[in-house]
């Protein structure tokens, strides 16, 4: 047999990929594919059939059997499958679009079988994978192994159960190892032993998957990114959040089916649908004198206790004297694994023979016979105590104050927290050293620094043993005041950590933040201490989209300020926060514009320049969410003024984006693309600055620039310009800034007519948006789908969609772009013969660009309004003049687009009455100067009516 082989398994071959269905594996010249699995599954539908076309329905069936799903879904997966095949590109091609029927798949292909070969690891595009390394062998759960594996491979969820101690933990991880090249390494490990609250367990996966957190719900954000993933979660220590993880792992089974969970607990979640393994204490030797030290050595617990006691340099010969005590030894334990890896630590030091005496002394009466799980648990706090009485006082002192940390923490974080109190640096440098050599302390590299935990259980016992209440109250204020530093310090690094490996330190740091406030805020905690943590988590939270939580400590800490903390740099920064966290939350509401302005204040009187520059911006983003564009402007403005004043390069990138954003809605289109051009200048010399500055980053400069060369006839330059600003939006792996380039580089393409990349980033918003809850987004994008509904002829189906759209964006006061969707409804509605609802809206739309100041878009609503006049025949003359004010307008603007357009519905409008000439004089000049853009739509109208006139 062929070395790792198995059934043969057909390969299909085309171009230069592979694809073996049954084992779910594309390669491209021997290298792993990633692909999502609705686009896998697409891709094995369509080369099931080659060279036939496959409808839509039928592949939406085959994809989706069972469930209703949109177009807009297999529009969206096709793409991602195009893309990973690199359909198009360099002339390759392998699927083929026919309108209006469905699919072909058009590569030549070729099949031949082949024997199963193991998959090796590759590459995938799964950067959050953070499975741990197993720290030591894994003896006598091989079995155990195996029959959970298959659990998994048939089950969405399964769940080990069992005592603490027993390896639960081990043994998750030993089966996701096992399984980690069949899931291409997408494999995510979360420890919710660092959480108390259970409100955060969602909250908690999805920030460690990259999803941005705002208002909505996380779950259904977690849904939406997983639903199409293949990949492992294991959910590490549940039982104290058992409902949490139960109603999450229930939701997750029904909506994302290539998702495996496998959890941990003390107890079975109860969940439909959920495998329960009960781990079960290694096996031990019976009470038999006789046996002997072979069989004796053949057990898991008397394997386990071997091995962990040479390791640590006991010398064992395991003789037919030894073989019965060691068999003592583990069934007194009760086959626990980390009862006997702690005592198997400590022959080294007393031998054999006084262990087990010393086990006898002070266990005894509590492990014999035991074999319920309350007994084991017994067991396993008796071997805590044993281990605990024979450390010196040194060590147990350091011991329980290492309690006070959740999670990993640095060795600088331990001699940082614990030192103080009668305790020098050096004793606990020395006291950690021997508790991590006596199997107290946990070590374990986390990226390139080794970090230290207490395990759960240990950390348990330590808490339990009281402290002082001086030493209690100053070790967590120095816990406290240390995160609250390592805040300051790591600001500028929280946007830039994209992978799972790169933000596994900072999450568990996150977390000791958190159980730092909860306690300074909580009946004994020190005020002061959490108001200055809470000011310096601000940035933190905002950085990683915990917008809840921001607003939460942000809010707690403005409540507690009193005369000796009001005024300063913490206030500035909690008002800061405060407003920016409630603005992404509750959108435009009098607390975020209180707390931004308190904090402007602030900054003003303190001479603090860069932020002031930083709530200035923040403040213009109130009113332009809101549609308040005059306002917006005024704030730009004044804060180019101010960061004019400094030599900042962020400062001043800020001030010039949000000022040329502002430009371009009023209309002045060649002093916005000053701006903009100068910011992005600025962007590419800027270093590392706040969060306040650095939130948008440079996305919205660029695809402003996108839209300003479209409307200054430059459509070829502006579809490239947002295919890049889009592609780097990507790169980044931030939602946030993914949906802002989304969200306003479709415009460029509707505008040119090119309705196949509209819809398909339509959708890309759509999804984004709502894996991530940003609201907005997803009101934005699913008003972008009726507009380019009406655009594409279905006005019926667009005019309630598109409406649904502007509903919620209303109600949730993110009026940014309602002029625009306005435009299309009015044009939809005209389409479908509602003049006199189009004409009414048309007034209403124009009145309110008057008083919000979106200008920009004035020459568009004229054009159209002179389209819908031209309905009622008594009214061509004011047609005529809104065509003719349109014109006059877009030149005024430079908008050179809009120009184009009114001219060509001027021209047609007189070419209908006769009047040939005029319609040339018209329209001629302005399809001179497009010196591009010969394949769009509008130039393409304009060309055929002056052929038609000629």
């Amino acid at each position: 047999m062929t070395a790792g082989g198995g059934p043969a398994t057909d390969e299909i071959s085309f171009g230069p990929f592979q694809l073996r269905a049954n084992e779910r594996l594309l390669t491209r010249e021997g290298a792993v594919v990633e692909l999502g699995g609705r686009a896998y599954d697409i891709l094995v539908a369509l080369t099931s059939c080659p060279n036939e076309v496959m409808s839509k329905q039928d592949l939406i069936a085959r994809v989706w059997p069972h469930v209703v799903v949109e177009e807009g879904s297999l529009r969206f997966h096709m793409t991602s499958l195009r893309k990973a095949l690199g359909d198009g590109k360099d002339g390759a091609r392998f699927i083929k679009t026919l309108s209006g029927r469905g699919y072909c798949f058009v590569a030549a292909i070729t099949r031949a079988t082949h024997p199963r070969l193991p998959i090796v690891p590759a590459p995938v595009d799964f950067p959050h994978a953070n499975l741990p390394s197993p720290v030591n062998r894994v003896i006598g759960r091989d079995e155990d192994v195996v029959q959970i594996s298959a659990q998994l491979e048939a089950s969405c969820l399964v769940t080990i159960v069992g005592a603490g101690g027993m390896g639960k933990t081990t043994v998750a991880i030993a089966v996701a190892q096992g399984l980690n090249s069949e899931f291409a390494g997408a494999v995510l490990f979360v420890d919710l032993g660092m959480l108390s609250d259970a409100r955060l367990v969602t909250t908690a996966i999805a920030s460690m998957l990259g999803l941005q957190v705002g208002a909505g719900d996380a779950e259904a954000s977690l849904i939406a990114f997983l639903r199409d993933k293949r990949a492992i979660i294991v959910l590490d220590t549940c039982e104290h959040l058992v409902e949490a993880v139960a109603r999450l792992s229930s939701a997750l089974i029904m909506a994302a089916p290539h998702v495996r969970i496998l959890a941990t607990s003390r107890e079975a979640l109860q969940v439909e649908g959920e495998r329960v393994y009960r781990l079960e204490p290694l096996a031990c030797p019976r009470d038999d004198r006789m046996a002997s030290a072979e069989t004796v050595r053949q057990f898991p617990a008397t394997r386990l206790f071997i091995e962990r006691a040479v390791a640590n340099n006991a010398h064992l010969d395991i003789d037919e004297m030894e073989a019965p005590i060691v068999a003592d030894i583990c069934r007194k334990l009760g086959g626990v694994a980390l009862a006997i890896e702690l005592t198997a630590r400590r022959v080294e030091a007393f031998g054999l023979r006084q262990t087990a005496e010393l086990i006898d002394q002070h266990l005894a009466l509590q492990w014999t016979g035991a074999r319920t799980a309350q007994p084991r648990h017994r067991t396993l706090q008796a071997t805590l105590d044993w281990s605990y009485d024979l450390l010196a006082p040194l060590e147990r002192t350091v011991l329980r104050r290492l309690a006070v940390f959740t999670g990993h923490f640095t060795l600088d974080a331990a001699v940082e927290v614990v030192a103080g109190d009668g305790l020098a640096r050096s004793d606990v440098f020395g006291a950690i050293d021997s508790l991590v050599a006596k199997s107290m302390v946990a070590a374990r590299p986390i990226g390139a620094m080794l970090r230290y935990r207490l395990l759960d259980t240990t950390r348990a016992y330590a808490l339990a043993i009281p402290l002082e209440i001086d030493e209690h109250t100053d070790l967590a204020v120095r816990h406290a005041d240390y995160f609250g530093r390592w805040l300051g310090q790591s600001a500028g690094d929280w946007a830039t950590r994209k992978t799972g490996s790169e933000r596994a330190s900072y999450f568990a740091a996150l977390n000791n933040v958190r159980a730092a406030l909860e306690w300074c805020f909580g009946d004994k905690g020190e005020i002061e201490v959490g108001v200055r943590l809470a000011a310096a988590a601000g940035p933190a939270l905002l950085a990683m989209s915990l917008m809840p939580e921001a607003f939460r400590w942000s809010q707690r800490a403005i409540l507690a300020l009193d005369d000796s903390t009001r005024g300063g740099v913490d206030e500035m920064h909690l008002q800061a926060v405060f407003g920016i966290a409630a603005t992404h939350l509750h959108g435009k509401i009098d607390a975020a514009l209180i707390a931004l302005s308190r904090g402007l204040e602030i900054a003003e009187k303190m001479d603090d320049v860069v932020n002031q520059v930083g709530l200035l911006s923040m403040l213009r983003t109130y009113y332009f969410r809101s549609g308040d564009f005059r306002t917006a402007y005024v704030y730009a403005r004044r804060c180019k003024t101010v960061a004019d004043t400094i030599r900042d390069f962020a400062a001043s990138a800020q001030a010039r984006s949000i000022l040329g954003r502002s430009l371009h809605l009023a209309g002045d289109l060649a002093a916005a693309h000053v701006e903009l051009e100068a910011s992005l200048v600025d962007w590419s010399r800027a270093g590392r600055t706040t969060i306040y500055l650095s939130h948008e980053l440079h996305f919205p400069s660029e695809v402003t620039m996108a839209r300003n060369l479209w409307l200054r006839g430059f459509p070829d330059q502006a579809a490239e310009c947002a295919h890049k600003v889009i592609e780097s939006a990507v790169r980044t792996d931030r939602a946030a800034a993914l949906v802002v380039a989304l969200g306003w580089a479709v415009s460029v393409f509707i505008w040119n007519g090119d309705w196949e990349n509209a819809q398909e980033h339509v959708e890309a918003l759509v999804y984004q948006a709502e894996t991530n809850s940003l609201g907005p987004f997803i009101a934005a994008g699913r008003a972008r789908r009726g507009e380019l509904a009406i655009l594409r002829g279905a006005a019926k189906a667009g005019i309630l969609e598109l409406r649904a759209g502007l509903a919620t964006i209303q109600s949730i006061g993110y009026e940014v772009l309602t002029t625009e969707f306005n435009i299309s409804l009015i044009r939809g509605l005209h389409a479908v013969g509602r003049v006199t609802e189009a004409r009414e809206l048309m007034e209403r739309t124009i009145r309110n660009i008057d008083i919000n100041g979106d200008v920009l878009y004035m020459p568009e609503l004229l054009r159209v309004k002179g389209n819908v006049l031209l309905a009622v025949p008594e009214l061509r003359d004011e047609a005529q003049a809104c065509f003719q004010r349109s014109i006059d307008m877009s030149r005024l603007q430079g908008a050179r687009g809009w120009e184009l357009r009114a001219a060509t519905d001027f021209a047609s409008m007189m070419s209908k009455s006769g009047n040939h000439g005029a319609a040339r004089e018209v329209l001629q000049p302005v399809v001179d100067h497009f010196v591009e853009g010969m394949e769009t739509a509008d130039v393409r109208k304009a060309e055929q009516l002056l052929a038609e006139v000629s």
